[in-house]
């Protein structure tokens, strides 16, 4: 594909040679003389003169090495992302219902459906049109799955969840599992509460490998429209996740949780239940969330705190030590002028 034909396809306009032949794309540093990379972060501008690239995704033709040709994009890493799908497109699943697939007389399956080998679809169960069921998942009854939704394979979606379209389960995603709730018995142990709710995911979700997500006790567990789940992530019962949020690596939402639109919650993440994290919050990695967090908030640390003074906090705790041999001397020469006004007070 020429240089030309990919800045067309992208709405972009183009510097020097469009009919540059492209192979593939690559990071700046790892690009080759054939493949097209991009710039967004002013960290990798000391690759800009030394890269091997034939062609440079960026916002400013000033910044373009002498010789070298460029598409130029207001947001160059959105434009690496789209290029990425002309170049990789995804992989075909061959429609139809695979001969040992297992589906239950009263589904209902729509247009282009695609079930892969040892799949089982429950009674009761609305598949829309272009679903695509990889190898050996197991739909429960009563669940119903938007047109468009991809669902890879070893994933389990339990009854009467309902998965909205285009939403996209990675490998070995559970949905609708049982919240972990039990009542103390009087005379000890535990008495398993009923999981009665469900698990409703809106549009545009992606969830990532080995997330699961708890069904409510009584009323649903949400996920909302366009939001993204990484790997690992763990929903309590009955929590709530607003519209495009993005939940990283091993974050764990504790029993209803409510978090708010447009939040980043990044890895490791975790938040104590019956709480409200508003909209905008952003805890950076490894934050530990005990109580509600006001929107717009940057947190850190745990307890989470401003991240500002978790910031200075953490300046502090790392001097500690050295801190600490200070106050010693400090107080070790107090002592010392103490002792020598008793000896000679009216010095």
């Amino acid at each position: 594909m020429t240089l030309g034909e990919i800045a067309q396809r992208l709405n972009c306009s183009v510097v020097g040679n469009s009919e540059l032949e492209i192979t593939g794309l690559a990071p700046i540093e790892l690009a080759e003389s054939s493949h097209l990379t991009f710039l967004s972060n002013k960290k990798y501008k000391k690759h800009l003169a030394n890269t091997a690239a034939a062609a440079i995704i960026l916002n400013d033709a000033a910044d373009l090495p002498e010789g070298k040709s460029g598409i130029i994009s207001a947001n160059p890493y959105l434009t690496f992302a789209e290029a990425m799908w002309l170049f990789y497109p995804p992989l075909e699943y061959p429609k139809g219902i695979h001969t040992s697939a297992v589906v239950a007389p009263t589904a209902v399956i729509g247009n282009n459906v695609t079930i892969g080998a040892f799949t089982v679809i429950g009674e009761g169960v609305r598949l829309g049109n272009n679903v695509t069921i990889a190898d050996h998942c197991s739909i429960y009854p009563q669940v119903e799955i938007g047109d468009g939704s991809l669902i890879h394979s070893h994933c389990v979606v339990r009854e009467f969840c309902r998965l909205g379209q285009n939403v996209i389960l990675q490998n070995n995603v559970t949905i609708g599992t049982d919240g972990f709730g039990f009542a103390k018995r009087n005379e000890g142990g535990w008495f398993k509460i009923p999981q009665a709710g469900i698990v409703v995911i809106e549009n545009d979700v992606e969830i990532g490998a080995g997330s699961t997500i708890d069904r409510a006790t009584i009323g649903a567990t949400v996920i909302g429209k366009g939001t993204k789940l990484d790997n690992l992530v763990q929903i309590g019962h009955g929590s709530s996740v607003g519209e495009n949020t993005l939940l990283c690596a091993q974050v764990g939402l504790a029993g209803s949780t409510k978090v708010g639109n447009e939040v980043i919650l990044s890895g490791q993440v975790g938040a104590a239940g019956h709480l409200e994290i508003g909209d905008r919050v952003i805890a950076t990695a490894q934050t530990g969330i005990p109580n509600s967090v006001e929107a717009g908030k940057i947190v850190s640390g745990y307890p989470a705190i401003d991240n500002r003074d978790w910031l200075k906090s953490s300046a502090v705790f790392a001097r500690l030590p050295e801190l600490q041999k200070e106050i010693r001397a400090l107080k070790e020469e107090i002592q010392t002028l103490k002792a020598l006004i008793e000896k000679e007070p009216n010095r």
